[in-house]
């Protein structure tokens, strides 16, 4: 928590520093929040929300970040950063520059991680959109289950793979996958994003 010269005020981030680094001057216009307003509009709303995730079994992790991100929208803070604020990189090195050698070892303490929660629903569809036909009847599922089959062979190495999955996409990406045993099954394939009411 960070002050502001108005006693009645403050700002909530997880450091100032950071806003700083954002344009921002101090810890102004980051999570700011006004007790009397806010606050009371908090105390109105979360209740509901709090006790939806509960009963959907949400850790306290999940309900704390929540709480959070609603509190910094019910105080009607910007979370915008100006586009005056926003500078091009200078340079930044080519891989042709770096002296790295490649060392397969590395993947047995690798875990390929791909994010898989969205649904396509812009798209007018209803499951992930990684569902989508590609090429030839192949998904994009079907590619990156082919990628880790090919790198576990070239490699001759025993690759972790893991989906990102959300609650709307489980189903059926593991169906989807089970004709591909050695990606790996259930609590070995995904790990599921939690919910937000």
């Amino acid at each position: 928590l960070c002050s502001s010269a108005d006693p009645r005020v403050w700002f909530i981030a997880p450091r100032c520093t950071d806003i700083d680094a954002m344009g921002q001057s101090g810890c102004k216009k980051a999570g700011a929040s006004t007790p009397g307003t806010a606050g009371a509009e908090m105390d109105k709303q979360w209740p509901a929300y709090e006790s939806k995730m509960k009963a959907e079994g949400l850790n306290e992790a999940a309900i704390a970040a929540f709480k959070y991100n609603l509190g910094v929208l019910l105080s009607g803070a910007s979370t915008m950063i100006p586009e005056a604020d926003i500078g091009p990189v200078d340079s930044l090195p080519t891989l042709e520059s770096l002296d790295v050698s490649a060392d397969p070892s590395l993947l047995k303490t690798t875990v390929m991680l791909k994010l898989n929660g969205g649904l396509g629903t812009g798209m007018g569809l209803d499951r992930a959109k990684s569902l989508l036909e590609v090429s030839n009847g192949q998904t994009f599922l079907d590619l990156i289950a082919q990628q880790v089959a090919s790198m576990k062979s070239e490699y001759q190495t025993d690759l972790a793979f893991m989906l990102m999955n959300s609650f709307s996409t489980s189903k059926d990406t593991l169906e989807a996958l089970a004709k591909y045993p050695d990606l790996g099954t259930g609590a070995d394939l995904e790990f599921v994003q939690n919910k937000a009411p």
